[in-house]
């Protein structure tokens, strides 16, 4: 059996295959990001789902992408944990990058693949392989047009008074939004930049509030600004997006896109299903 894992940092997709690539089973935890979580959390979440440990001794390969994986000291934390449970498997653990492109790239197509989910990431793909211009240093440095940092920029808005009224009681009556209660999830609490991304949804379905118009397209503006046209071609290739965010502020996507004379691609908001796709083709 191998598992194909798709993971963020608000959920995991899991997909177990056979060896002919049949599906045995699918499931979710909650995101595994090594780089906000520690060790005993990230295998508390495996240990608690009832078909990946009752299944652990049959895994013979996992295939895990994931954010917070493009730094070797959270990828090598990452590992220790699987060998842990998984003790008869082989690992091949990637920064979600690689499932980005997997689950939106044609054949040898150029081109660039952007995340847009939790965090935000951006890559080049050149037909074999992958090139990364940036280092992700996650959500309080980086991680632009993202739901952690829609999230953060809707907190701040209500806190530095910039909504009207209306909306604003509209965001007290959906969210706690006590001082105490916010920095205790950002200060305290595990997965800050999940919590931050819950906001985002607020954002989307008042989309047109002149407010947030501003701050979506300040984020999008950004997220092209540094990281897009760090790639030289970006003119030239269909640039294509993977993620929540990206799925349901498509419209702004493309707009922003088209006003730099930059070509739309693919959107997915689900990777897994694609990337399973990719490994089942592989396993002919």
């Amino acid at each position: 059996m191998i598992l194909v894992v798709d993971s963020g940092s608000t959920k995991t997709d899991w997909i177990a295959l056979d060896l002919k690539g049949k599906i045995i089973f699918s499931t979710q935890t909650r995101g595994m990001n090594p780089q906000v979580l520690s060790s005993s959390i990230i295998s508390e979440r495996i240990i608690n789902n009832f078909d990946l440990y009752h299944n652990r001794d049959s895994v013979s390969k996992i295939f895990f992408y994931g954010a917070g994986c493009g730094v070797s000291s959270s990828l090598n934390r990452l590992l220790k944990v699987f060998q842990t449970i998984f003790k008869k498997c082989d690992f091949d653990i990637k920064e979600d990058t690689y499932a980005a492109v997997y689950s939106t790239v044609k054949l040898r197509e150029k081109a660039i693949v952007c995340i847009l989910g939790t965090g935000s990431n951006c890559t080049y793909y050149n037909g074999n392989d992958i090139e990364q211009k940036i280092i992700s240093l996650g959500y309080t440095l980086m991680d632009e047009a993202s739901g952690n940092f829609f999230g953060k920029e809707l907190i701040r808005s209500y806190y530095f008074n910039e909504m009207d009224i209306d909306i604003a009681r509209a965001f007290e009556k959906k969210y706690d939004l006590n001082a105490d209660v916010i920095k205790d999830n950002l200060y305290r609490k595990e997965n800050p930049n999940a919590y931050l991304a819950t906001f985002s949804k607020f954002l989307i379905e008042n989309k047109d509030y002149h407010v947030f118009k501003e701050i979506i397209y300040n984020g999008l503006n950004r997220f092209i600004a540094h990281q897009i046209l760090q790639f030289k071609d970006c003119h030239d290739v269909p640039i294509h997006f993977v993620g929540s965010i990206a799925h349901y502020l498509k419209d702004e996507v493309k707009k922003t896109l088209n006003e730099k004379g930059m070509k739309m691609g693919n959107i997915v908001q689900r990777p897994i299903d694609n990337l399973v796709n990719y490994h089942v083709e592989l396993l002919k």
